[in-house]
């Protein structure tokens, strides 16, 4: 039996969880006990429309043992205007309570980081944890890609499930698009115009990329919080981690020595996940201006690690 364990749950992520018949059982964890039992009954309520899964809450962490999966949301959120890094030495120090409790009650979990900066704080739960990187993952840029491939399928005027792209490096405004490797069920852009994307591409391509970027700054301007994007996103990495699918992601993930990178951080590029968590790696084919925009990305993310204690 499968034992979920989610800490300071975002309502949507869950609702996926359990309407996609993911787990059997699902463990909420908050400190705020009114919230808590809210979100507990909310998801009681619809369990008859869904496969039988047990949904528990409690405030301690004992109630997570055993837990072959734990999500972390917990931390102070994004408001507007707010940068993502910003957020990291406050939502550090609540790291620093969480992990180790996790850990405690659960030594063989895979952990499932959400919380922004999300990168800078999958690398403090891998430290904080103990464990190998495999058994750390960041959300990452895998809701970015999601928002790259259905803004390219807008602008192609077709579905989303056959534009393929990926978005690689931080979760945040210095990812990058890999405008190399970009397609349309199977045809890549660049050989039907070697300038898109580029700086001499006349169509503007690279607009896409600016709105990935911008938008959950968007969507926290207009509804207050981001929601369904990241628990689709989130229940999509669960099914592949719970049900050993060996389908490909773009996840944060430790990077030293891949692609030549030599700092010690955490940034997403295409993995392969399983029940171990990151089985393998794809090594995708850059090209130089990617390979150094991922490079200045990792130096630039090695900066603000290097600022916060772990």
């Amino acid at each position: 039996m499968e034992l979920l364990q989610v800490i300071e749950s975002i309502s949507h992520n869950l609702g996926e969880l359990a309407h996609k018949n993911i787990a059997s059982e699902l463990v909420l964890v908050d400190r705020n006990p009114d919230k808590l039992r809210g979100e507990t009954l909310d998801l009681q309520h619809g369990l008859a429309f869904v496969r039988n899964a047990q949904v528990y809450g409690d405030t301690q962490y004992s109630a997570t043992a055993g837990s072959k999966l734990c999500i972390v949301t917990a931390g102070v959120p994004q408001g507007p205007g707010d940068s993502r890094t910003s957020l990291a030495p406050k939502n550090l120090e609540i790291f620093k309570e969480i992990i180790p409790r996790l850990v405690k009650y659960s030594p063989e979990t895979i952990l499932l980081i959400v919380t922004n900066p999300v990168d800078t704080l999958a690398y403090a739960a891998w430290k904080l944890s103990g464990f190998p990187a495999n058994r750390v993952i960041g959300s990452g840029t895998n809701l970015d890609s999601s928002r790259f491939r259905f803004l390219l399928s807008q602008r192609l005027k077709v579905v989303p499930s056959i534009c393929h792209g990926w978005i690689i490096g931080e979760h945040g405004d210095s990812s990058i698009p890999i405008w190399s490797d970009a397609s349309l069920a199977g045809v890549r852009l660049r050989d039907v115009d070697s300038r898109v994307g580029t700086k001499k591409d006349v169509e503007n391509w690279s607009q896409l990329h600016q709105e990935v970027v911008g938008s959950a700054q968007e969507i926290i301007k207009l509804k207050g919080y981001t929601s369904w994007g990241i628990g689709l996103s989130v229940a999509a990495l669960t099914r592949a981690i719970l049900e050993n699918s060996q389908s490909s992601y773009a996840v944060s993930t430790l990077v030293q020595g891949i692609h030549d990178i030599s700092e010690d951080v955490f940034l997403s590029v295409p993995c392969i996940l399983g029940d171990t968590g990151v089985s393998r790696i794809i090594l995708q084919t850059l090209n130089s201006a990617e390979l150094a925009d991922l490079h200045n990305c990792a130096k630039s993310l090695y900066e603000i690690q290097k600022s916060l204690h772990f």
